[in-house]
């Protein structure tokens, strides 16, 4: 495969990082998950008891210390952020919430942006976000939009958390959902929406492997078009 850009919007929980991670391993591709760089500044913010959503300059006046590392090996993707394995750390409730909070400040975006754009241009990608098909890579060879109903996405989250032994409400994770895409679609900053030129994938009555392969036959389908 040449080199290649493969640019996957969408909302909150839609399984965009899952699946992306999933179709990058069968292509051969590098998987750049976007969401887990704003939940490591999240996280800082948390660590460091900065509310972010009320006081951003102070996250803004710290950004310098923030350094992310996304590394892969055998047992898949690790985050590392300041040197720390924060892979289980930014899945939390509370860092996904916070993850939202952050996405709004342009000062956090454009560093995180820098930082993707570059990767893009060194290797062949798959990189999921809620923004990359306009805003971070809007000259991607292919632009998906992956999405689910809220319901869907809150069932799905609520079984994941339960497996792994996390205690949860059902209610709240859908709440949380809800604040999500208003927070991510209203923000001056790059809101979500839906590309002109992005395919539509709804996964809402999809299982996990029949959603990598609509998102493998759309990126087959759009190489062999161009």
């Amino acid at each position: 495969m040449n080199h290649i850009a493969v640019a996957v919007d969408g909302p909150a929980g839609a399984g965009k990082s899952s699946v992306s991670k999933a179709v990058a391993k069968d292509l051969g591709i590098v998987y750049i998950d976007t969401g887990a760089m704003y939940r490591c500044a999240a996280l800082f913010a948390i660590k460091n008891g900065i509310d972010a959503k009320r006081d951003p300059q102070s996250l803004i006046s710290r950004l310098d210390e923030i350094n992310i590392d996304i590394k892969n090996n055998a047992d898949g993707q690790r985050v590392f952020l300041n040197g720390a394995d924060v892979t289980d750390e930014i899945r939390t409730p509370e860092v996904s919430v916070g993850a939202s909070d952050v996405a709004v400040i342009k000062e956090v975006r454009r560093k995180l942006v820098a930082m993707q754009r570059a990767m893009a241009k060194s290797e062949s990608v798959i990189m999921d976000g809620r923004d990359i098909c306009e805003y971070v890579l809007p000259d991607a060879e292919v632009k998906i939009f992956l999405t689910a109903s809220v319901e869907a996405r809150a069932l799905r989250r609520y079984k994941e958390l339960i497996e792994k032994g996390v205690d949860c409400d059902f209610e709240k994770i859908k709440a949380d959902i809800e604040y999500r895409d208003h927070n991510d679609s209203t923000r001056a900053e790059s809101p979500l929406k839906r590309a002109k030129d992005a395919v539509l994938a709804d996964t809402s009555d999809l299982t996990f492997d029949e959603s990598a392969a609509l998102v493998k036959r759309i990126i087959k389908e759009k190489i062999q078009e161009d």
